[in-house]
């Protein structure tokens, strides 16, 4: 009963409507270990595009293994790197911007798409306020956070910004924002305060409703983050965070404005790092197929599931730099963000082929990944 009362208030959340739990509701338990995850009966149906499916049946595994790499970007030799290991996308920081003009990064991402046989993603984080990696050197001013544009104009300040945000990524060839944050947090003593447009959760589905339905409007991929939700917890950067919170919180909370976002049409959920005891105690969510399942089997999310950076604090500690890539993928992650590219390659590549993660995902995956770049027009 407790799990059809937690499978209702999902349902409910992805309507936008406003369900509250009348206590705690217990986690949807998963039918898979951590070996198989993906392959539960129940997972919604993938989106039958013949095209897609002739692409993936075509490619090396060393292509489709490519695919699931949402890279850093490279110092040096970034095309040529594309190239080698055929790459879904590159992520791009700070570096990748700071002391070049607009043409010159223009130029550079052109050079990523003309080495790839297969469109990239180029994303990029472009929240506003502490986190700028283009408009603190490409814009007269960096943008201000989401919550400063709210309080100093209201809803009319908020989308202006982030059609202006939109516009300016997609001038140079940025193709993702890895945006927005969904992540509901109202005390400024808090690390994800500054990141973060409220402490009001339907506050927050809102600003994620409107930015996802810009973004869509001018095929500029979206990132809802970081589920579970952040909530008060520590920087996963530097070390392991526990979240003691009850699943009945998150349903009435912190899951709304995914839900709004997922609604809206995101294309993308990116999974953090805490381990969530009430979701489980044993893995970080991020390579947790129990969180996995609840984004797919509960949130009903067709798109792609992506992991934080692998190389962060949280989970290197976890489980040894040279293993993440694989346990993300075993526990259903379709994108894999790393800035150790060689390395995560290699162990997954080497997973795949020893039949470790079921070629069958694989498939699943890339195809997912594949859908979201036609969806943005880039495969046509």
């Amino acid at each position: 009963m407790k799990k059809f009362i937690a499978i209702l208030m999902l349902a409910c959340l992805l309507s936008l409507t406003a369900c509250q739990s009348a206590g705690q509701s217990s986690v949807p338990s998963p039918t898979q270990n951590q070996s198989a995850a993906g392959t539960d009966s129940t997972e919604p149906a993938e989106p039958e595009t013949d095209m897609l499916e002739e692409m993936v049946a075509k490619m090396t595994v060393e292509e489709k293994v490519g695919q699931m790499f949402f890279a850093r970007c490279p110092d040096e030799d970034a095309a040529e790197t594309a190239a080698k290991y055929h790459l879904g996308g590159y992520i791009l920081f700070g570096r990748d911007f700071d002391g070049l003009t607009a043409d010159e990064v223009r130029a550079n991402i052109q050079s990523y798409q003309d080495a790839s046989d297969i469109p990239m993603l180029i994303g990029t984080d472009e929240e506003g306020g502490t986190v700028v990696r283009v408009s603190s050197s490409l814009r007269d001013e960096p943008f201000m956070s989401p919550r400063d544009y709210y309080t100093n104009g209201g809803w009319e300040a908020v989308e202006g910004a982030e059609e202006e945000k939109a516009d300016l990524l997609l001038s140079l060839g940025i193709n993702v924002n890895l945006a927005p944050v969904c992540d509901v947090t109202g005390d400024p003593e808090l690390f994800m305060y500054e990141r973060s447009f409220s402490g009001d959760a339907d506050e927050v589905s809102e600003f994620v409703g409107k930015t996802v339905g810009i973004y869509r409007s001018k095929k500029l991929g979206s990132v809802l983050k970081h589920f579970p939700g952040y909530g008060d917890n520590s920087d996963t950067h530097t070390g392991i965070t526990v979240d003691s919170r009850s699943y009945s919180e998150f349903l009435s909370n912190d899951f709304k404005p995914f839900a709004a976002g997922i609604s809206s049409g995101a294309d993308c959920i990116l999974v953090s790092h805490n381990i969530v005891e009430c979701m489980d105690a044993d893995y970080p969510a991020s390579l947790s197929d129990k969180v996995h399942q609840i984004i797919r089997n509960d949130l009903r999310f067709n798109g792609v599931v992506m992991t934080d950076d692998l190389i962060m604090g949280a989970i290197s500690e976890y489980t040894g730099s040279d293993a993440a890539a694989v346990f993300a993928a075993k526990a259903g992650n379709d994108m894999l963000c790393c800035s150790d590219l060689e390395v995560q390659y290699l162990a997954v590549l080497e997973a795949v082929e020893k039949q470790e993660i079921p070629m069958e995902q694989i498939d699943r995956s890339v195809i997912r990944v594949l859908k979201w770049k036609q969806d943005l027009g880039l495969i046509k």
